[in-house]
């Protein structure tokens, strides 16, 4: 791919993901689009074995964008890093197409273990603010990370994973396009909490009729002497 074609890709997902956009000219604005370019040009001499010039190039745009991009990742079409200050990605990360994280987000390893030790992120993945994905787990395609997550399992495809750790709480069919939504997410510890309010609820109102029994049977009782 040439780089006119590759700036204009670049581009098309940039206007297509954030709104604020308005326009082409804009992307060179962005950290993100400067960080992911970067990342490229390491990428390819890392490939080449010419580790300290990729690591230079990758620090020096970690410096410039916040963004810090290890040039040994690998990285599909179409990522957008939205805003993007402290995101993380580690060297062996594996992340699909057309994905999309925002600030703050780590995709990074869990220790000094070798060999692969860093997530795998497939295809249309959306990743909230501030998540955490930690070692060499898989996150399937069409997935939502809520922000503020911790993911340290798998997470099977079509899910929305929310919570410190992550759980899987919706499961959806395939999604046609990433869906950037990251605030209407479910909220399973509410969803405990209500369903203990309604069996609380429940329980008293029947420990009362309990109470109002006992209650007759003894003037019962009391009138029979």
């Amino acid at each position: 791919m040439g780089f006119v074609q590759y700036l204009r890709q670049e581009a098309a997902v940039i206007r297509e993901r954030d709104p604020a956009v308005k326009s082409a000219m804009e992307i060179f604005l962005y950290p993100g689009f400067h960080a992911v370019l970067k990342y490229r040009k390491a990428h390819r001499l890392y490939l080449r074995k010419h580790y300290y010039r990729a690591r230079r190039i990758s620090q020096k745009a970690a410096r410039k964008t916040g963004i810090e991009i290890h040039p040994g990742a690998q990285i599909g079409k179409g990522l957008f890093i939205d805003h993007g200050h402290g995101v993380v990605i580690g060297e062996t990360a594996v992340i699909g197409d057309n994905v999309t994280i925002y600030q703050g987000v780590t995709l990074g390893g869990t220790g000094k273990e070798k060999g692969k030790r860093h997530p795998t992120v497939g295809s249309n993945v959306m990743i909230g603010a501030g998540a955490k994905v930690l070692g060499s787990l898989t996150i399937g395609n069409n997935c939502r990370i809520g922000a503020g997550s911790v993911v340290l399992k798998d997470v099977p495809p079509n899910s929305t994973v929310v919570g410190v750790p992550g759980r899987v709480v919706a499961r959806d069919g395939i999604q046609d396009a990433i869906e950037l939504d990251q605030v209407h997410l479910p909220d399973p510890v509410m969803g405990d909490i209500n369903r203990l309010k309604e069996e609380y609820a429940a329980l008293n109102i029947r420990l009362q009729e309990l109470e109002q029994t006992q209650a007759a049977q003894k003037r019962g009782k009391c009138e029979d002497i």
